[in-house]
């Protein structure tokens, strides 16, 4: 089965480019705003996941965001981690909503924004991990989209 794609943009972020300092761990770590585009018919909800697939322990999640509405066309900037309107799960850091790019020092991640067409809302447990939103995406995924931008860490901060 071909899943259908969907366009994702981080207004003001270039795609494979650097992310601001602002979004990470050496800023004031704020979720970057991302939009997508129109989805296929029968989107019930989206869920969001952003992630480092170069973490030295393996893929590291940095935001899970869920039962998003079918009306959604993106997450506004820095999204407080307990948003009504935004459930949100807990990352790699064991933290409720958005924890920004940390790789290590003298190192450069790339991080995934994913967006996740649903033909339902998802029935997970509340603050669901990675793992928890995938077992119950399993089935339902109607298009998704990604975004890429990589984040550097110098070997002495200033």
């Amino acid at each position: 089965m071909i899943i259908p794609l969907l366009t994702v943009d981080l207004p003001r972020l270039i795609a494979g480019a650097e992310i601001p300092a602002e979004h990470s761990c050496r800023g004031q770590d704020t979720s970057p705003a991302v939009v997508w585009s129109e989805p296929p018919v029968g989107t019930a909800a989206f869920a969001v996941v952003v992630d480092d697939p170069d973490a030295p322990g393996g893929t590291f999640v940095h935001w899970v965001a869920y039962n998003l509405p079918a009306s959604a066309r993106g997450l506004p900037k820095d999204v407080a981690p307990r948003d009504p309107a935004v459930p949100q799960g807990i990352n790699s850091f064991r933290r409720r909503g958005w924890s920004g790019p940390c790789p290590p020092q003298g190192s450069t991640h790339r991080y995934f924004v994913r967006v996740y067409a649903l033909d339902a809302a998802l029935s997970v447990p509340a603050a669901p991990t990675r793992a928890a939103l995938d077992a119950g995406m399993l089935g339902h995924v109607l298009a998704t989209g990604e975004w890429m931008g990589r984040f550097s860490m110098p070997l002495s901060l200033p």
